[in-house]
């Protein structure tokens, strides 16, 4: 199996990697560390879509799952730890740069920016996509039309972006107890159909069927390791997460508490 470079998805990647190349060299003090976490964030989006493992995830289901795991708990933290919106705007005449700030400003982008990048909604996105397409039909059809399959994928993607920048980011500082809780309770429900898939004696998507004999598994053991690749590995990202998210809480309460000692 060689790389795809199918246009439109080569343009998807083309276009933020210039805009941030272009950018990264006007804006005054973007740091290392945020370069090196969107280019770290880009090459895997890149491997994850036009590599060997592309057109493998449509002959296995596990390979298939280490593609969306690499979406979901790689490309898009680093990109949204990244925060590249002001640098992709550097890139930009400045007078696009001022209309998209009063564009951005207007009620109804602020609202439904606000709406989405809640918490809650941002989690209950990401958990109804992730839930909704590995239901048998739809994960199917993904492997029957290219549409259902591009769908997939950017309902993955484009939710863990939403979830990563709610828990980074809606509320700063202030949230870090909220996040925690909404990155465990994930860990728990991915976990658990991570669990379902890998323990489960029904075949949930037998069109694999005729791929599987080539490499030598049942479409059962196939789905098992699909199962257990989003149970565990997938589940230790969300810990590790859980657990700085933690440290950082336990932190600012000992900060708090220190203001609070020194203020009376």
């Amino acid at each position: 199996m060689e790389w795809e470079f199918e246009p439109g998805v080569v343009a998807l990647l083309l276009i933020p990697a210039v805009l941030y190349a272009v950018g990264q060299r006007k804006q005054f003090g973007l740091s290392l560390g945020r370069k090196v976490l969107f280019w770290s964030g880009m090459a895997s989006l890149a491997f994850a879509l036009c590599s060997p493992l592309h057109p493998l995830g449509e002959l296995l289901f596990s390979a298939h799952m280490i593609q969306h795991e690499i979406l979901m708990l790689i490309s898009a933290p680093l990109l949204v730890l990244s925060r590249p919106l002001v640098t992709f705007l550097w890139a930009l005449p400045i007078e696009w740069r001022q209309a998209i700030g009063r564009w951005s400003k207007t009620r109804l982008i602020a609202l439904s920016w606000s709406f989405l990048t809640a918490s809650l909604t941002a989690w209950l996105i990401h958990a109804v996509a992730i839930w909704a397409w590995h239901a048998p039909y739809l994960f199917q059809l993904t492997l029957r039309s290219e549409f259902a399959h591009t769908a997939q994928h950017l309902s993955f993607f484009l939710s863990a972006l939403l979830f990563w920048w709610a828990v980074f980011y809606a509320r700063g500082r202030k949230a870090y107890g909220g996040a925690f809780l909404y990155v465990f309770t994930t860990a728990i429900h991915t976990s658990a159909l991570g669990a379902l898939l890998t323990f489960s004696p029904l075949i949930w998507y037998p069109d694999y069927h005729d791929s599987m004999r080539a490499w030598g598994l049942t479409p059962l053991q196939d789905q098992q390791i699909g199962g257990l690749i989003m149970w565990i590995p997938a589940g230790l990202v969300y810990l590790a997460t859980g657990l700085g998210l933690c440290a950082a809480w336990l932190k600012e309460s000992d900060v708090r508490a220190r203001r609070f000692s020194n203020a009376s």
